[in-house]
């Protein structure tokens, strides 16, 4: 066995923990059966399942309903429009779906529920009903389909992505559901994943919450909320999809885009145990770790998906009930149990390998104004930036061509970072997003703001 493959196998100890886990879950939660996957370093490495049924059980291959789990799928065909620049993340719906009526919303608000729209459509519970119901936008939307100002705060909204799934229709002259076969499906492998039921799949049922009996729930087409909640899936498909939102696929979404994904676009409702949302993706803290993914759920199904970046584990649960099994949370105890129990080994050190092209000049410590910071080059070739010895604000900078540096995280996301130079060339002092960061504290050779006393430092005398 090679050294990758000991490190993915998880030890005894944690299996049955796993194991516990979704058995404790199966059997307060009331559940007809549950099922669930964890991966680690791009590979399943635990797999389990509890049923009511006596000698059966599910698989990673039984299809359930993964509802709103289905919103991160389309919302990863919406920036794939993006990334090809058929539309931009700031333009205004209207710019490419006429007539909806909430035409100023964006697509970027569309995606992390800003846009102010209502939560559900008007008329009947849309989950229980069939999609022939609502066959037109207006039928989804209604008469008054905002609730608050655009952009004015987080309000999760179905609707919503009903109109990020006809932008999709609209743009690629397909229906959404043919456009996921072909961009995302396809290409990521996720065979058994479709939008609707194929054999094995789970019967959803509603559990009596005062008795232990049960009754099935009627399985409908959403039609055009399908976007927002029809899919089917396995652990097994839903345990690449995962490891796809945390590494990236060329063929899909790169890793940039899958990144922009999971970074927080909106706070959370007052209420929710989230810390944010992304664009498509539920953003939870754990402790200090750190969740992207998502919850699901429709009449006779719940389902939560959820990744650790940092520790590269991701679980996915699936269990055929209403309501009663918290499989999110389920999920996410999924994640700190391998996270915790087998911590990641880090990577082995290794020096840069292109010596021509390391910046040696702008790394160690500088400072702004009086705050020590020090800039260290990792071997990708970008730059970290952080305090020395206390807190602040720290971030990492991708290279440009150009010879600046382009932040990625924290306060600086986005800024650009440069090194001035003097006529001889040596570096001056660094300018970020106006701030100069300098050799000496205050250097009086420096540019710096406002100017530095002629008299120097001193004591008090």
């Amino acid at each position: 066995m090679d050294e990758l493959s000991e490190d993915l196998e998880l030890l005894p100890a944690t299996r049955r923990a796993l194991r516990h886990r979704i058995a404790v879950a199966q059997s307060e939660g009331r559940a007809p059966s549950v099922v669930a996957a964890v991966l680690r370093g791009g590979e399943v490495v635990w797999e389990g399942s509890r049923t009511s049924v006596e000698g059966h059980g599910p698989d990673g291959d039984v299809q359930y309903r993964i509802g709103s789990i289905s919103k991160t799928f389309t919302a990863v065909l919406v920036m794939r429009l993006r990334d090809e620049g058929l539309l931009g993340l700031a333009d205004p719906l209207e710019k490419h779906l006429r007539g909806t009526g909430v035409g100023e919303v964006t697509i970027a608000q569309l995606l992390a529920h800003t846009g102010g729209l209502a939560a559900e459509t008007p008329g009947e519970w849309w989950e229980r009903t069939p999609g022939e119901l609502r066959p037109e936008l207006v039928d989804v939307l209604g008469d008054e389909p905002l609730r608050h100002a655009p952009g004015s705060r987080h309000h999760y909204s179905n609707p919503g992505y009903t109109l990020l799934g006809s932008l999709v229709e609209a743009l690629r002259g397909k229906p959404w559901e043919e456009v996921l076969e072909a961009e995302v499906l396809e290409p990521l492998g996720l065979e058994r994943t479709s939008a609707r039921p194929k054999a094995p799949h789970a019967g959803g049922w509603a559990v009596h919450p005062w008795a232990d009996v049960m009754m099935p729930e009627p399985l409908e087409d959403l039609g055009l909320m399908a976007p927002a909640g029809q899919l089917w899936s396995t652990t097994r498909d839903l345990a690449r999809f995962a490891d796809f939102l945390m590494r990236g696929d060329e063929r899909v979404l790169g890793a940039d885009s899958v990144r922009e994904m999971r970074t927080s676009a909106a706070p959370p409702e007052p209420g929710f145990a989230e810390c944010g949302y992304g664009l498509g993706m539920q953003l939870m803290a754990q402790g200090e770790r750190r969740l992207a993914g998502h919850s699901g759920s429709l009449p006779g199904f719940v389902a939560g998906l959820w990744l650790s970046e940092a520790d590269d584990v991701a679980a996915v649960v699936l269990a055929n009930c209403t309501s009663g099994l918290p499989a999110a949370t389920v999920a996410a105890d999924l994640v700190a149990l391998v996270a915790e129990a087998e911590p990641r080994f880090p990577r082995p050190w290794r020096p840069f390998t292109e010596a021509d092209q390391v910046p040696l000049e702008v790394c160690g410590p500088w400072y702004w104004g009086t705050s020590a910071q020090v800039v260290r080059l990792t071997a990708d070739g970008s730059l970290e930036l952080g305090p020395v010895g206390a807190t602040g604000r720290a971030a990492r900078f991708r290279a440009e061509p150009d010879g600046t540096w382009t932040g990625l995280t924290g306060y600086y996301a986005g800024e650009t970072l440069r090194a001035v130079r003097r006529a001889d060339g040596s570096v001056s002092h660094l300018d970020l997003a106006s701030f100069v960061f300098t050799r000496e504290p205050y250097d009086a050779q420096a540019p710096v703001p406002g100017g530095v006393d002629p008299q120097g430092w001193r004591g008090i005398g």
